[in-house]
């Protein structure tokens, strides 16, 4: 069980109890419920919210109208009224028909997972993109449960479940919400065809693109700070960033790559989520080659490393090159660092190592780098001169006759790019 005291400074926080049922379908896909349970509890606590303690029932499959059945529902309201908890907290996503029998029964505001995730993302949510996405993520929740949710509005003024859309816009009407889900889906269109053209241009000029993914709180955002002298915002927290954010990357022979930080996984990610972040998340789709950062130190990293990995296969990525770095080593113990994978694709580092860095910039250049090709180049196309430049590394250079021969290390996803301005001038 899960125990903390409160006092007077907490009393305007939500103050929970958290509720884990564990299925006959949770022990068949070898989810560990313990796991879990912790995981809402960092997720409660990033949130804002006070854990009071924690409640945990198994049967077969949930209850269609209490979830945890109603005898367990009974000993949850007897709980709540010991510890004088404000809300429950559900580490699954319910139903509205669910919602509302709970609420009625226990006359406090019902939470699940999902709208937990989604309220945290409302908080981090700090550009016009951010916020339109979890808006829309949050209506589309929101929107077939809105019959449970007129008591968790009418009792509390704010808290979790009641920010980014608002209490008023959930208090209209279905129509009028289908009204602005569909607002908020054109702004995001346009917004998704911006990037889309920034992303042509930056294809078009030849400029490689290496992606971090991994789980929430593994240190992507360090990483980046550190391999880039960037300044993005770094907390040991749960969604500490969610908008993209791209550096320059300089690797070790003087080539320039693009390297984007993106938004953490976490198993049972809404999908909700994943579809109003995915003009976010196809900054994945568009690298040429995919750093995805491991905590080390974590126990469950084997199964956060499956969360990452079935995500990217969702968004149709799982195939590019891919290199594991698994991060904070500095905080594992031999026997922790002789358990982690090795060889060609992985890396243990930590990310305030300068050697470690140094490794980091090496395999991507090594990764990215590929056959040598050689081209011979009419003297007045200095446009193609300046893009194997960019897009390469010329070793050698020789004139000949009217014609520059370029001896260039080329990676094939950049020759694929470019094969229809390059093809007709290699040197057979």
């Amino acid at each position: 069980m899960i125990n903390s005291t409160h006092d007077t400074e907490t009393d305007m926080k939500d103050r929970a109890v958290l509720v884990s049922l564990v299925t006959d379908e949770v022990k068949r896909k070898g989810i560990d419920p313990e796991y879990s349970l912790h995981e809402l509890v960092q997720l409660a606590e990033t949130a804002g919210v006070e854990v009071l303690d924690s409640l945990r029932q198994n049967l077969q499959k949930p209850d269609p109208k209490w979830f945890i059945g109603k005898g367990k529902v009974e000993e949850l309201r007897l709980v709540m009224e010991a510890t004088n908890a404000t809300t429950a907290i559900f580490d699954h996503e319910l139903s509205g028909a669910q919602v509302r029998h709970l609420e009625e029964s226990l006359d406090v505001k019902i939470i699940d997972r999902t709208q937990l995730i989604l309220d945290i993302f409302a908080q981090r949510a700090k550009t016009r993109e951010g916020i339109i996405q979890v808006e829309l993520a949050q209506l589309t929740y929101l929107l077939p449960r809105l019959s449970g949710q007129s008591q968790n509005l009418s009792r509390l003024g704010g808290g979790i479940g009641t920010r980014g859309p608002g209490e008023s816009k959930l208090e209209m009407d279905r129509r009028h919400i289908r009204d602005r889900v569909n607002d908020l889906k054109q702004q995001l269109d346009e917004i998704t065809k911006h990037r889309k053209l920034y992303r042509e241009r930056r294809q078009k000029s030849g400029v490689t693109q290496v992606a971090l993914v991994g789980y929430t709180n593994a240190g992507k955002s360090t990483l980046l700070n550190q391999l880039t002298d960037a300044d993005v915002y770094i907390q040991d927290q749960l969604f500490a960033t969610l908008d993209p954010t791209s550096r320059v990357l300089e690797l070790p022979s003087g080539k320039e790559v693009v390297l984007t930080d993106t938004v953490g996984f976490i198993q049972n990610l809404p999908h909700d989520l994943i579809a109003a972040f995915r003009a976010t998340l196809e900054e994945v789709n568009e690298a040429d080659l995919i750093l995805h950062v491991v905590d080390s130190s974590s126990e469950m990293r084997e199964d956060q490393m499956k969360v990452v990995q079935s995500i990217l296969q969702d968004l149709g990525v799982a195939a590019k090159p891919q290199i594991v770095l698994y991060n904070k080593k500095d905080m594992c113990n031999p026997e922790q660092l002789q358990m982690l994978g090795s060889g060609d694709g992985y890396l243990k580092i930590s990310a305030f190592d300068e050697a470690d860095l140094l490794s980091i910039r090496e395999a991507v250049q090594t990764t990215l780098t590929g056959d040598t090709i050689t081209f011979r180049i009419p003297a007045d196309r200095g446009d193609l001169t300046s893009l194997l430049y960019r897009v390469g590394d010329v070793i050698e250079q020789e004139f000949d006759e009217s014609d520059l021969l370029y001896k260039v290390l080329l990676h094939k996803a950049d020759y694929v790019k470019h094969e229809y301005m390059l093809k007709e001038f290699i040197e057979l």
